[in-house]
């Protein structure tokens, strides 16, 4: 499967000329390419110079999250038992394919993601910022499951056929962290193999990464959204924690004023300041409680969704 850009129609084709058709471990290897509303010659490009097996495309622009979800949902309907996303912009090197792949025909993993900086000498040059946001956004997401992944935005990835269908993204503008949340509290596998990529396109401009500034508070919120979703009880109950302890503390500067003055003047406003938070503390863990059993509630309806989508693709 490839996610598209615009201007890719300079690279589209030679792309998937360089996917190899021939990989050892894998019957047959089929070309998907997902056309998110381009208003180029992509599609064209696709179909007749490069020679993929199927081209679909979305009417409009949908965003690179809701193509990634096209192309999986596509993929399993097409009988694949491992999926392979590339980006159709050259920046990837297609002969990689068959190691991110090995760990799944090996049974050692079942989603597999290229690492532009775990080899520090294959580290890809790129503008500072970049390099900078990928290090935070990687970090908060070993920090929410526990891992100590290397880059968590690489869209050169391999899913087996049973992260596939354990997959359940949201995100519109972006999927790539969303992933690693979602798989994660799966408990499915995740490795990474170190490949050498190019930092810069040699066509056109990323729509995805266009805006550093954008880019981020999507992707972040993106994130937020899976940290509600897959733990809400940590999420609501840690603000409500915090809210309850900051209340607390505002409550102790009257309280101690008036022990050392018998006075709380001018420090009384604090005592409805302190009340107020205490209360909005309290209420937030009740919710996170309520939230965990809606939780819980999920759980359950992702693991029907599951069985009904290996029974459907099965």
């Amino acid at each position: 499967m490839m996610e598209l850009e615009r201007l890719v129609e300079n690279t589209i084709a030679g792309v998937i000329k360089s996917i190899p058709r021939k990989i050892t471990g894998v019957k047959k290897v089929l070309v998907l390419v997902v056309d998110d509303g381009s208003t180029d010659n992509t599609a064209a490009a696709a179909m007749k110079g490069g020679g993929a097996d199927k081209v679909l495309a979305h009417k409009a622009n949908l965003g690179l999250g809701m193509a990634f979800k096209t192309g999986i949902e596509q993929s399993l309907e097409m009988g694949a038992d491992c999926i392979v996303t590339i980006d159709a912009d050259g920046q990837f090197n297609a002969s990689d394919i068959p190691g991110l792949l090995q760990p799944i025909l090996d049974g050692r993993a079942d989603m597999v993601t290229c690492s532009r900086f775990k080899d520090a000498k294959l580290a890809p040059r790129m503008p500072g910022i970049k390099k900078f946001g990928n290090g935070v956004f990687t970090s908060i997401v070993n920090l929410i499951t526990g891992k100590k992944f290397t880059d968590t935005q690489c869209g050169f990835r391999a899913y087996s056929k049973e992260a596939a269908l354990r997959l359940n993204t949201f995100g519109r503008h972006t999927y790539t962290q969303e992933v690693f949340l979602n798989l994660a509290a799966n408990n499915i596998s995740i490795e990474e193999v170190a490949c050498a990529v190019r930092g810069e396109r040699e066509h056109g401009k990323s729509k995805v990464v266009g805006n550093i500034a954008i880019y981020s508070i999507k992707a972040l919120n993106g994130i937020v959204s899976s940290v509600r979703d897959y733990a809400p009880l940590k999420f609501f109950g840690i603000i409500g924690i915090t809210i309850f302890a900051l209340g607390f503390f505002v409550g102790l500067i009257p309280l101690v004023h008036w022990y050392n003055t018998g006075m709380t003047s001018p420090y009384t406003s604090l005592i409805s300041v302190a009340g107020a938070l205490g209360v909005i503390g309290f209420l937030l863990a009740i919710l996170a409680e309520v939230a965990d059993m809606q939780g819980r509630q999920r759980r359950v309806q992702e693991e029907i969704l599951y069985r009904l989508k290996k029974e459907q693709y099965k």
